[in-house]
């Protein structure tokens, strides 16, 4: 009698598992929405305490916050390794500015539009390599990737009429609301903007990695065989995970756009796609706290390389080529140094500080 309920304990255990997840998700969703709320509060104190240049530095981190998002859900949570998402940035760039310019002067609702617009384009483009993705593994994944942040350049200068070849396009924006102040700086305004799309990515992409199919993403990445016999459908996944990562580097395409007020092929280089990458390595994959790492990082280390270029007493010459391969360098030795200190990234520094206080906590208790 005993092992038959021993037998029905067991399986009536999981149930109330489940129960208590479900319950405990509206709570989880709560405490997202607060601490998004909270976060808002700070940017805009901050960008009232900070001056107009750091508060363009600060509008950038927000703008590739949501592109680090995007990617480490690709990469960290799924196990999908892109190289072209700087390409993806120029995807939405561009359709941001090309609708942004076909709507101007028709006020500030245009700049949603083309927003939205921007982030539906990446979507698609996203699909597309996503499905030739999601047959490929390993090399053939980051070659694929590769191809794509080497043709996009290549269709504005094949298509020079729309897209005005090596120079690029303007574009046109509204000044900052009325109802702000005719003196409203125009880089606070541009740093609510970016730092409100990087929230709102922010609150859902964590709700997404909570959900159930945030759980598909873990299971296909640790082992695909097993999440196929556990019914997962592995191709949809993958594709999905591509989507969403795509229309992340979409919109932070797209906020960039409105922080150069221009787009060209050489604001989206190769080298881009590769920073992305050692960004969130380094701040830590499969966490947004180390996307955030990582996009700090990707506005801070170039300017350590521009304030020691500048430091060092050298021809203009070489001045110049330090100034193009230096942040590449430092960036390097940043992530050896990281790699050696915190193999899981700058993020996982915070849960190894916690680990003696919980054992000093635990010998108290005892």
């Amino acid at each position: 009698m005993s092992d038959r309920a021993t037998a029905r304990a067991e399986t009536s255990a999981p149930p109330e598992r489940a129960v208590t997840e479900v319950t405990a998700r509206p709570g989880a969703k709560r405490w997202y929405i607060a601490v998004t709320l909270a976060a808002a509060v700070l940017v805009v104190a901050l960008t009232y305490l900070l001056p107009p240049f750091r508060n363009y530095q600060f509008a950038t981190v927000g703008a590739y916050l949501c592109v680090t998002a995007g990617l480490t859900v690709l990469t960290g949570l799924n196990g999908q390794l892109s190289l072209g998402h700087g390409a993806l940035m120029a995807t939405g760039a561009y359709t941001l500015a090309l609708t942004q310019n076909a709507l101007t002067g028709r006020g500030q609702w245009t700049l949603a539009v083309s927003t939205v617009a921007a982030i539906a384009v990446t979507t698609a483009v996203g699909a597309v390599v996503g499905l030739a993705a999601a047959r490929l593994r390993g090399p053939y994944l980051a070659g694929l990737t590769l191809a794509v942040a080497v043709v996009v350049p290549s269709i504005t200068s094949t298509f020079d009429r729309t897209f005005n070849s090596d120079q690029g396009l303007s574009v046109a924006l509204d000044p900052p609301p009325l109802a702000l102040g005719a003196t409203f700086p125009y880089e606070r305004w541009q740093a609510w903007l970016t730092w409100t799309g990087a929230l709102l990515t922010m609150l859902l992409l964590a709700n997404l990695i909570r959900s159930r199919y945030g759980r598909n993403l873990k299971a296909v990445r640790d082992d695909e065989t097993a999440a196929r016999l556990a019914g997962i459908n592995v191709a949809r996944t993958q594709v999905l995970a591509f989507v969403v990562s795509a229309a992340c580097a979409g919109l932070g395409g797209a906020l960039f756009a409105v922080l150069a007020q221009s787009v060209s092929p050489g604001a989206f280089p190769l080298s881009l796609s590769l920073f992305l990458v050692m960004a969130i390595v380094i701040g830590g994959l499969g966490s947004l706290a180390g996307a955030l790492w990582g996009a700090v990082l990707l506005v801070a280390l170039p300017a350590l390389a521009h304030s020691a270029t500048d430091a060092i007493d050298v021809s203009p010459a070489v001045a110049q080529r330090l100034e193009g391969n230096l942040p590449l360098a430092i960036f390097g030795a940043v992530l050896i140094v990281v790699m050696l200190a915190a193999p899981g990234g700058i993020a996982s520094l915070g849960s190894k500080a916690k680990k003696p206080l919980h054992r000093i906590h635990r010998r108290k208790g005892a």
